[in-house]
């Protein structure tokens, strides 16, 4: 079971949090707490695979959608670190202090905004196919199947609101493991996208303008192990985005697993062993005191 409530900003700002702990007992509630970040275009509501994986382990599972998606206001302008600090007042308001954090996609660029944004806070961080900061360079879009929401986002957010009043997914993004997992296990990640998708472009635009733009923060300042989990065959974000990102160089705890036949989607299979992986840095001490 979960839950879902709006939570006040001091901006002003709402966030549409969910919840599978119906209640404020925060870190007194005895398990650890792992915030989810959700991919880009999604509602940020907690899909059944993950609530079942997280509730086999113990795990408080928290998730919110980013600003102009699933109920959450927007945020004009946004970059990649204001992700951080939105969670931080999430947290607070939950009575959470210390937690993991989870993103795919989209999302993993913010969960590691937590991480370097709040470092005492986070414990431990999985990127599940997250992309990489824009090196300006053409051969970051390289292996992508279908690139152009990007480079319009590259030339600033009025040109990326025009290229979505035509954009369409391109089928060929996703591989032949892509498509079968979402006739099965991860079938609700699908279905949520196309709510989010029905909802409108801003949240996904937005993300884009953030994700091409510099981050605002400083990786460096990551203290928590990472797990970055890449797709060999991904053609949304290439694997090559595992390794050229200043990742490996800059933080200091960071580990690349490569699933050699994995695509954007099937790599979410990783997940329960990605979750293990977080329950062992806590158990063993290896996590930030």
């Amino acid at each position: 079971m979960t839950t879902e409530r709006d939570v006040r900003l001091r901006d002003g700002r709402t966030l549409r949090v969910h919840d599978t702990r119906g209640d404020d007992a925060g870190d007194a509630g005895g398990g650890p707490t792992l915030v989810w970040h959700h991919g880009s275009s999604q509602t940020g509501a907690l899909l059944p695979p993950l609530v079942a994986m997280a509730a086999e382990r113990g795990i408080r599972l928290v998730s919110y959608g980013r600003p102009a998606y699933g109920g959450s206001s927007p945020r004009p302008g946004r970059d990649v670190a204001s992700a951080a600090h939105d969670v931080a007042e999430l947290a607070d308001a939950l009575g959470i202090d210390r937690f993991a954090v989870m993103g795919a996609s989209g999302g993993g660029p913010h969960a590691l905004a937590c991480a370097a944004v709040t470092p005492e806070r986070v414990t431990g961080v999985v990127c599940l196919a997250g992309i990489a900061p824009f090196t300006g360079e053409d051969g970051w879009f390289a292996g992508m199947a279908s690139d152009g929401g990007l480079r319009a986002a590259a030339a600033g957010r009025a040109t990326r609101a025009r290229y979505a009043e035509h954009e369409e997914f391109d089928p060929v993004s996703f591989t032949a493991a892509d498509w079968a997992a979402l006739e099965g296990t991860w079938a609700p990640l699908g279905e949520d996208a196309q709510r989010a998708g029905a909802a409108g472009p801003d949240g996904l635009v937005d993300d884009d303008v953030a994700f091409m733009a510099p981050w605002g923060v400083d990786l460096a300042a990551v203290a928590a192990p990472v797990l970055l989990v890449q797709g060999g065959q991904d053609r949304v974000v290439p694997p090559a985005h595992a390794h050229l990102q200043p990742h490996l160089r800059a933080l200091p705890h960071a580990e690349v697993w490569l699933r050699p036949d994995d695509g954007h989607i099937s790599v979410l299979d990783a997940c329960p062993e990605a979750l293990d992986r977080l329950l062992a840095l806590r158990a063993d001490g290896r996590a930030v005191p």
